[in-house]
């Protein structure tokens, strides 16, 4: 059973997802600390895959831990197998989506990140969402 750690508040508002994958993250000892005191914030986090086919997550903020010394926004690796790199990296390319960190949580003892391929919503999806959020609810409502 997964226990959720934090979450993207950003990407039901902002974005249209069209697949999610989880992936492991390469983490230090004092940042695993953090994370239990739940001190990371996803907001303006993204992903991106190198050239030797290896995803990064960048801006993801972890807070400092007592007083270790750190750098809190570093690049940190994530844990995926190759043929899902290869397989999100298409996907990427060919339907300029982007890769967005979603949700962090822990399973088993290890921290796993939730990673959608997402499309950035313009202002007037935004609002045309918005209204058809509402008109469910009133519909709900009546029936």
């Amino acid at each position: 059973m997964p226990k959720l750690i934090a979450k993207n508040k950003f990407v039901n508002s902002d974005y249209e997802i069209h697949s999610t994958y989880e992936a492991g993250i390469s983490l230090l000892g004092w940042e695993v600390k953090s994370l239990r005191a739940k001190n990371v914030k996803l907001d303006n986090a993204f992903c991106s895959i190198s050239n030797k086919n290896e995803i990064w997550l960048n801006n993801m903020n972890i807070s400092q831990y007592m007083l270790v010394k750190g750098e809190l926004d570093r690049s940190r690796k994530l844990l995926m197998h190759s043929r899902e790199i290869l397989r999100l990296k298409n996907y990427a390319t060919q339907l300029s989506l982007i890769i967005i960190p979603v949700s962090i949580y822990w399973v088993n003892n290890r921290i796993k990140l939730e990673i959608a391929l997402a499309k950035r919503l313009k202002k007037y999806d935004k609002r045309e969402k918005i209204k058809q959020q509402d008109l469910k609810k009133e519909l709900n409502k009546i029936y």
